[in-house]
């Protein structure tokens, strides 16, 4: 198997891996991530501009690119950035739509691939324990349209969201697998509460309650009770990218931690020169081939028809990617020293970050389980 990127792949790392280092400076970043907003707009849209969200997409919708390894080499360059522009929820609603959208949903994907829509998947629900068939908030048929009530939690960028593609309870019960259907939202529709906060690692979230929520029929998406089918197609995807840029932080904080054993002196001599932490770096070193390795099988096999096959890869990847994100984050700390923990160093930043993407999208335990329950 060829291993390498193609030149139009490698072009658009390049380009993203400049403009992040330019434009998207550790103190800028925390500025932006930190900020009332939680991310740039105008930066998003930059990041548009450059061809970061189109590259997520195929040219049938009008994307450029639309593969796992595309999703892959834009992840990884904004993990080394720690971006937290909202492309993860366009990545996912996006998706969504490209598989299972009507026409008229899909004209959505024009402005979420020009970076004017935030687009937001709305599923988590207070207790959920990153089950997709944990749906409470329900959707009751009226007339031609629907009415939606309940509450979603932990929405990424739910404030400020554009688009909010929700999943609601059709019928059944609430961890049945079938009842499930999925609906596209405006984010200002009546009804609709956003009660906005900062991440601990940057970026925003919020809890987004739905009061008697109306929206017309062709806010289906997808086929009514078959939602689950279509939440685990996006968090395949999602997952992909997860682990992608986390991939890219880890890149980071190895190479940050590399060159500080290399200039730390201690006994007059580099600290990397004690056979101690020699091992531990050489251990770290290949945890992170291993994570790459990860990502790269993940690409290949996002498209596998065979369901259980898919689902495998994309539980194996989520596992390693949580154990190996947090072993980076806890050696590259505490090779650094007490210095590694405060707020000016930027490797802080990206441990902070390794270690919450463990829980998005399930976390260790959750995917392990999945993984041994799919065989």
């Amino acid at each position: 198997m060829n291993f390498e990127h193609t030149e139009d792949r490698r072009m658009l790392a390049d380009t993203l891996n400049r403009f992040i280092a330019e434009q998207y400076g550790i103190e800028h970043r925390n500025a932006i991530a930190y900020g009332d907003q939680g991310h740039s707009p105008e930066l998003y849209a930059r990041f548009a501009d450059l061809g970061a969200i189109g590259a997520l997409f195929p040219e049938s919708v009008g994307g450029f690119g639309g593969e796992g390894f595309d999703t892959a080499v834009v992840f990884e360059s904004l993990g080394r950035g720690l971006v937290v522009e909202p492309l993860l929820g366009a990545l996912m609603v996006g998706r969504a739509l490209v598989a299972f959208g009507s026409d008229a949903q899909k004209a959505h994907l024009e402005n979420i691939m020009a970076g004017t829509a935030v687009a937001a998947l709305a599923h988590d629900e207070p207790g959920s324990f990153y089950e997709l068939n944990n749906v409470g908030l329900t959707a009751r048929k009226q007339g031609d349209g629907w009415v939606l009530n309940g509450t979603k939690g932990v929405v990424a960028f739910g404030d400020t969201a554009d688009l909010l593609l929700v999943s609601a309870r059709t019928s059944g019960d609430t961890f049945d697998e079938q009842g499930i259907s999925l609906f596209l939202v405006p984010g200002k529709a009546a009804g609709v509460s956003a009660r906005g906060y900062g991440r601990i690692d940057g970026g925003h979230a919020a809890e987004v309650t739905f009061t008697d929520v109306t929206v017309a029929g062709d806010a289906l998406v997808g086929t009514e009770g078959a939602g689950l089918a279509v939440l685990e197609h996006i968090t395949g995807w999602g997952v992909l990218a997860l682990s992608a840029e986390a991939l890219g932080a880890m890149e980071v904080a190895k190479q940050n931690t590399l060159e500080y054993l290399q200039t730390r002196k201690q006994f007059g001599v580099p600290i990397g020169s004690f056979q101690a932490l020699q091992h531990r770096m050489a251990d770290l070193l290949l945890e992170v081939e291993q994570a790459r390795s990860a990502v790269i099988n993940l690409a290949a096999a996002i498209d596998n028809p065979d369901r259980v096959a898919r689902e495998r890869v994309v539980s194996a990847t989520k596992y390693s990617i949580g154990r190996i994100g947090t072993l980076v984050a806890e050696e590259s700390i505490q090779m650094h020293g007490g210095i590694g923990m405060t707020w000016e160093l930027p490797l802080s930043h990206f441990a902070k970050r390794l270690v919450m993407v463990d829980h998005q999208l399930g976390d260790e335990d959750h995917h392990l389980g999945r993984y041994i329950a799919l065989a």
